[in-house]
């Protein structure tokens, strides 16, 4: 085959190659992986707080007929590494949050292990728990580190002589509540040892990365990763809570080494995910803004309150996104850690940016609202030459062009600034606008093969695809590199097997694992020229990105809002999001996701809200009958555009990340829209009817 100079894959509006299986249910997911007589693990949680198992009656779960073993702390084996104490499961009788694993049952059937489990009779030891968030808290502590690696606090200039001498000013305090990934398809697992008897283990596991799955239990278990398997074609959704193993993973492992033989699956129940797959910690915010009176910023702040669980540390970077999204030569963002008997805190869609963004874009609306400023004016006004802080370059910077283009397809021009004079019967109407944010990731490490196999080109790594297009935009990308029609590229990924990926999360995944294969085609093009023979083979790593630059996408969010004057009801008929995130890989699945990231945005802004009983440590609404989220009733008409950018510093494609950007800023604009409809300011998420009704009534 002749390779041609220049097609064009990329930009394209391809469906999705996983498509036709997802929808004929011919995709194997983890869980139904093919395994002959499998056997199913069901966990036991501990309903205290804190404390100590003092005995567990495991008699008449043993005594019923198809269970095959019964693990605690007693019987399970001991792991080779405990670093990770979110993972050290069944190695103490300790007790550090409600709904930690404390037993578990292995059965011939998922009823049985399940029958199994609610017979074992638990005796506790219980010490008094403190789950409560509070910002007053005297035992606040600044951690190390944020999320990923971010300085924990920064200043710049002095921001309280700026408030002092500030024309106009805006302090609130803002809120975001906790919330809980619930992907589709929950967490689950099949893990198989060797029958050999040679050591290593095969996990299926839905996962957002196989390598670093595979490198997270070899620790545990003590084995070299080439003894360790992950395979992990498809993915029913994750929005990060899949990025990292949890207990889950260890406990289907630990079930299979005490069994040995037979393969195990293990699959979270709904309610079971609220309290071991990780969450988004809620957060109190304290921001502070200063203006002239003509909307230049001279002073912004953030002090940030959020939670930890004293088992494990995690700290959000909530307050990073105000560190360089509006210039302003006075500025302060702190983050402060309340270490609480809960679960771990861990990923969620665009952690950081999603609650960081709520605050202040809200005290921006105020800030405009107390000037007489439009509020797309003034972020305009706000605009930054160089990246705040570092004092890069931006490789590319266009929430202005964001900001307009979503005010002129919005008719933003036919507004008025008035809150509370738009009416339709018994609705009032309001509109609102917020910015949203998120920072380009290149991961460090990726490889990718190709290969000539007959006619065909076949593309190999280790990524992961969540459901966000993959199998398709991976194969646009090699297409083009090699210039070769996309139709003749297949695409291997999700496998330990192919060559080492990082984890699709941060937003890095096609920028990491698409650069990657671009280097393997062009190295694959110069060791071969125009007439590859079969079984030639190139590989290509990916390249460290160009520190000389400050890389971010960038967005505009705005909203719609009728609020009921009866009953204080919000509703939310309109959502328009504009992105400038580089060049768009494919169309298609690019407005997936951008959509996907605003309904979550809108569950966040009405809906979401993990309710911790703070006298039990127990998430009440651990279920999707009391865990509310945004349905397609709740938006009639949702669109997504974007700007045509060139951004040739980011990456060989010249691509940013889309997976996250979408929820960012949302939640702002929601309740912006609100405040305008009925002229009640909603700092604390959810808005729900009961913060609206008292100024209506």
């Amino acid at each position: 085959m002749t390779f041609l100079n220049e097609l064009d894959a990329i930009g394209r509006g391809l469906p999705r190659r996983d498509g036709p299986a997802k929808v004929l249910g011919t995709a194997v997911y983890a869980y139904e992986t093919p395994l002959e007589n499998a056997a199913y693990v069901h966990p036991v949680q501990a309903t205290i707080a804190r404390g100590t198992v003092s005995q567990l009656d495991t008699t008449a779960a043993e005594a019923l007929d198809g269970v095959v073993a019964v693990l605690t702390p007693a019987t399970a084996e001991r792991l080779a590494s405990t670093e990770d104490r979110e993972l050290a499961t069944l190695q103490d009788r300790k007790i550090a949050f409600r709904g930690q694993v404390i037993a578990a049952v292995v059965a011939d059937s998922s009823e049985v292990a399940r029958h199994a489990a609610a017979l074992i009779r638990v005796t506790y030891a219980q010490a008094a728990h403190d789950c409560e968030l509070r910002a007053d808290r005297d035992d606040l502590y600044a951690p190390e580190r944020v999320n990923p690696d971010f300085p924990t606090d920064t200043t710049e200039g002095d921001v309280d002589a700026a408030m002092a001498a500030a024309e106009v000013t805006v302090e609130q305090t803002y809120s975001t509540a906790m919330y809980h990934n619930n992907p589709m398809e929950p967490h689950a697992t099949a893990a198989l040892w060797d029958p050999a008897g040679d050591g290593s283990l095969t996990l299926w596991d839905s996962t957002q990365g196989v390598h670093p799955t595979r490198a997270t239990l070899a620790t545990v278990f003590g084995l070299d990763e080439a003894q360790v398997r992950v395979v992990c074609p498809y993915v029913g959704g994750g929005f990060g809570s899949k990025g990292q193993p949890h207990v889950n993973v260890v406990l289907a492992a630990l079930a299979a080494r005490a069994v040995p033989g037979r393969p195990m699956r293990l699959a979270l129940t709904r309610q079971q995910m609220f309290a071991l797959a990780g969450y988004r910690t809620p957060t109190i915010q304290r921001c502070r803004l200063g203006a002239d009176h003509d909307g230049t910023l001279t002073a912004l702040e953030i002090n940030v309150v959020e939670q930890t669980s004293k088992l494990k540390e995690f700290a959000e970077q909530t307050g990073v996104p105000a560190r360089m999204m509006y210039a302003s030569p006075n500025r302060r963002t702190t983050h402060r850690l309340a270490a609480l008997d809960v679960p771990p805190p861990s990923w969620m869609r665009a952690p950081g940016e999603c609650p960081g963004m709520f605050g202040p874009e809200v005290a921006m609306d105020e800030l405009a609202e107390r000037l007489g400023m439009d509020p797309v004016e003034l972020r305009i006004r706000n605009e930054p030459d160089v990246e705040p802080g570092s004092g890069k370059p931006f490789s590319s910077r266009n929430l202005v062009g964001c900001l307009r283009e979503g005010a002129t397809r919005f008719g933003w021009s036919e507004r008025d600034p008035r809150s509370g004079v738009r009416r339709r019967g018994a609705w009032l109407i309001g509109t609102g606008v917020a910015a949203s944010t998120y920072p380009v990731s290149r991961m460090p490490d990726s490889t990718a093969t190709i290969r000539r196999e007959g006619d065909r080109y076949v593309t190999e790594i280790g990524a992961a695809d969540l459901g966000t297009g993959t199998w398709t935009t991976l194969a646009q990308i090699a297409a083009d590199a090699l210039g070769v029609p996309v139709s003749r590229v297949d695409v291997r990924i999700g496998d330990t097997d192919y060559p080492m990926a990082s984890v699709a999360g941060g937003s890095s995944g096609m920028t990491t694992w698409g650069s990657a294969v671009v280097e393997a085609a062009r190295a694959f093009r110069a060791r071969y020229r125009t007439e590859p023979p079969d079984g030639a083979e190139a590989s290509g790593v990916v390249q460290p990105p160009d520190d000389r630059y400050a890389m971010h996408a960038f967005g505009a969010q705005f909203a719609e809002a009728h609020v009921h004057t009866d009953t204080g009801e919000v509703r939310v008929p309109r959502l328009l999001g504009v992105f400038a995130a580089g060049r768009i890989i494919n169309p298609r699945t690019a407005r997936s996701q951008f959509i996907g990231g605003m309904t979550m945005g809108l569950s966040m802004a009405l809906h979401e809200s993990s309710v911790l009983d703070p006298r039990t440590g127990h998430v009440v609404n651990h279920d999707f009958a009391d865990y509310h989220i945004t349905a397609n009733a709740d938006v009639d008409e949702i669109e997504a555009q974007w700007l045509p950018e060139h951004d040739p510093h980011v990456n060989a494609m010249g691509s940013k990340g889309i997976g996250e950007i979408g929820i960012v800023g949302t939640a702002a604009a929601v309740s912006n829209a609100v405040w305008h409809a009925c002229g009640v300011r909603v700092r604390d998420l959810p808005i729900t009817l009961d913060k609206v009704l008292h100024a209506l009534e």
